[in-house]
Order: C-alpha cells, then structure tokens, then sequence
C-alpha cells in the first residue's frame, strides 16, 4: 500500500504538477541573479512555469479529447441522446459533455443544434451545463493542482449539478421559452464520414493548434493575474475577504466569475494562487465554476436561442448549484486537502 501511495503521489506532484520544471526554473532563475524569494522574481518563477505546465498539459489533454471526440460528432451524439429519456438521458448528456470543447461559447452553438434536432430540452440543458463546467481536461488538471479528491469530487457534483438543472428544466414544461426559429429549424442529419486512425489523429492536432490558440490569450491572463496575486495581494486581505470567516465568500466568488470569459485552464492560476493565500477550497472552485458556466459572453449568446424566462432559470439552477457546492467544499476542505 505504501508503494502505491508514494507512486501516486510522484505521479501527482512530478508528472502532472511538474514539481520537476519548477525546480528547474526557480534554479535557471537564481543563476541568472533573480531571487524568487522577492516579490518580482517570485511573481517571474510563477508565471514562466505556470505558463510552461498549463501549455503541455493542455496540448496533451486537447489531443487526447480531440481523438474521443471524433467519435462523437454531432449527429452521432443526437442519435444516442435519441435513445434515451428520462433521468438517464440528461445523465447521458450531462457525460457526452464533458468530451465537448472547453468553453461555453463553444457548446451553445451545439445545443442550439440538439434543440432544432427536437431533443429533450432538459437533456439539452444537461449537456450544456456540463459541456463547460466539467471535461476530462479538468479532472487532471484539477488533480495536478490540487489532488484527486479534489478533482474527482469537483466532477462528480458538476455532472450532479448537470443532471438535476436538466431534469428539473424539464419538469418546468418550458419549451415555449426557446425562440421560434430554433424550434422550427429543420435539422440535417449529415452521415458521418468513416475515419480511420490516420484521419483522428491529424483532426486531434489540428484542434491542439486551434484550441491553443484560441485560449492562449486567457491562460496568459489567468496566469498574469495568479502571479499578481500570488506575490502582490497581502495573504491577510484574500483570508479577510475569502476565508472561512466570510461567510459571503462564496457568494462574493461565484459573482465575481461572472463578467469574465475563459475556460477552465485560464481559471486554474487564478484559483492555484487564491487558495495559497488562505482562500477556502470552497470560494475558488465557486469562482471557476462562475466563470467557465456563467459569464456574461456566454449568457449574452445563449439569450440569441431562449427567451429570458429560461435564461433566468437556467442561470438561478446554475447560481444556486454552484453557490450548494462551494459551501460543501468548505465544509470537507479539512478532509480532502
């Protein structure tokens, strides 16, 4: 058992946090006469190997969900979602999301192509709630940071929440609060092409190249902003404002989430540097979430395709979710970290 334990905790902290890479830089950074133990050095050290880790691990991530997700095209996935209802068809959904692209301005326009299919529009809603809270990039992502339980835990009450918010869409009947031109769209079954191995492989890296480019920007942000905080922001002041004696914290978080637009991986330094200055496990996963499912671009968008009763639903089930789920990472932060 303890040779399990160690192996995986080399695996954890050499692997997928590259504790390796942050030694090495830290050293390159000493010789070259920056000391990281002072605010500028430190706040360089951070973002060189946030920068560095965040960018492979993406890279090898975005392959390997690219390559599944070449199995799932869109009119593939209308057809199994076709073949189930009830509670097990927005649990279907709610999975299928989490191999869909890492935005949710990316999985709007799919939704909006499921709800012209004439699918369920609770299943609808599960998909589209899971597709930007949780993928497979998060889960290791999240593990290499901060540990599996973590990562397993935000998973599983993401696609919880995936699952609930859809079912109890619709329960509601809201059908009518999809705008008329989607409802009416007459979707085109496309036969899938055949593919073989050659054919997955080359899509997976043409959408390494698109997809880091298109989120290259907010992971330089999200890293820039991890650094500031990380070396800048007094520990006392991210405590008094997001800390257990807050008991607003995780309301203050999920809001704050909101005006900004990124992925999971633009969240993530931010989120690394909250916690290490005394946030609650809590308030920054509260605050991921708020940002990857709730921001304005992505609620401005989906107001195109549903009017503003279903739009205000769907972002109360969201907020309320979110705001559930940080308070009980608050509660297990002792036994999970």
């Amino acid at each position: 058992m303890e040779v399990i334990r160690t192996g995986w905790g080399f695996f954890q902290d050499e692997i997928l946090g590259m504790a390796w890479l942050n030694r090495l830089i830290g050293t390159l950074l000493n010789l070259l006469g920056l000391d990281t133990s002072k605010k500028i050095g430190g706040s360089i050290h951070f973002f060189i190997y946030d920068m560095i880790k965040i960018m492979v691990l993406l890279g090898i991530l975005i392959f390997i969900i690219s390559y599944i997700q070449s199995y799932f095209p869109p009119e593939r996935t209308k057809k199994i979602l076709g073949r189930f209802h009830g509670v097990g068809a927005n649990m279907i959904a709610a999975l299928l999301g989490t191999v869909t692209p890492f935005c949710s301005c990316s999985s709007i326009p799919l939704f909006m192509g499921f709800s012209s299919a004439g699918l369920p529009l609770g299943v609808t809603f599960s998909f589209l709630i899971s597709s930007p809270m949780v993928d497979l990039g998060s889960l290791v992502l999240l593990m290499s940071i901060f540990g599996w339980k973590v990562a397993v835990i935000y998973v599983m009450v993401g696609l919880m929440i995936a699952v609930a918010g859809g079912t109890l869409i619709e329960k509601l009947h809201l059908e009518n609060q999809v705008e008329e031109f989607i409802r009416k769209a007459n979707a085109i079954d496309i036969p899938q092409e055949a593919l073989n191995f050659k054919d997955r492989v080359k899509y997976a890296w043409e959408q390494v190249w698109k997809t880091a480019q298109k989120v290259f920007p907010y992971v330089l942000l999200g890293v820039g902003i991890g650094a500031v905080i990380h070396n800048y922001i007094p520990e006392e002041f991210i405590v008094k404002a997001l800390g257990g004696s807050n008991p607003f914290g995780v309301i203050l978080a999920t809001i704050a989430g909101v005006p900004m637009y990124a992925d999971i991986f633009g969240t993530i330094p931010i989120a690394e540097a909250l916690l290490a200055k005394g946030a609650m496990l809590g308030v920054v996963l509260s605050f991921m979430m708020g940002v990857t499912t709730l921001s304005l671009p992505s609620m401005i968008m989906l107001r195109k395709a549903v009017k503003p009763k279903l739009l205000g639903i769907f972002v109360a089930i969201c907020t309320v979710g979110i705001i559930l789920v940080g308070y009980l990472f608050n509660l297990m932060q002792g036994f999970i970290l």
